[in-house]
């Protein structure tokens, strides 16, 4: 895949990240009832302890992690030069670690609240996503991170 479409599906999960992000924190200061689409209720989930993270809601995270990354990518199509600056390495360090911290909410869900949100569930996907979209538009390579002899 060309460096472009990598931008845009970067582009795109991150735009939706943003409507989502902004969706939950809409539900959950006006008191509304999340409904996640297969019909289970997220509040467990997104009223826990878990859904604030350094006294900020989580979904307020999301909401500028998402934004920094579509400007930032709509710049790199924009003006190319910049994605080969150090700019990118930040990005792709904030793309990693939003990859991680998803990661630890699902399994806090898993494990932890023994409840699922969809909502949190599609967000986690979408940064994992853009994570590996980063890896391949970067061309690292994750090989030496995997064990082999498991």
């Amino acid at each position: 895949m060309s460096a472009s479409g990598l931008h845009a599906i970067i582009i795109i999960c991150a735009f939706c990240g943003v409507l989502l992000a902004l969706y939950i924190h809409r539900k959950k200061r006006l008191h509304e009832p999340l409904t996640c689409p297969i019909g289970h209720s997220c509040d467990p989930v997104i009223h826990s302890r878990y859904s604030q993270f350094m006294d900020m809601p989580v979904e307020i995270l999301g909401v500028i992690y998402y934004t920094i990354i579509v400007v930032s990518y709509i710049l790199f199509l924009a003006v190319p030069a910049l994605s080969q600056t150090f700019p990118s390495l930040i990005l792709f360090a904030l793309s990693a670690l939003a990859f991680l911290f998803s990661l630890y909410l699902i399994v806090v869900q898993l494990f932890i609240l023994r409840q699922w949100c969809t909502w949190c569930i599609i967000s986690a996907l979408l940064c994992a996503v853009i994570f590996f979209a980063a890896v391949k538009l970067y061309g690292i390579n994750l090989s030496p991170l995997i064990p082999t002899n498991v």
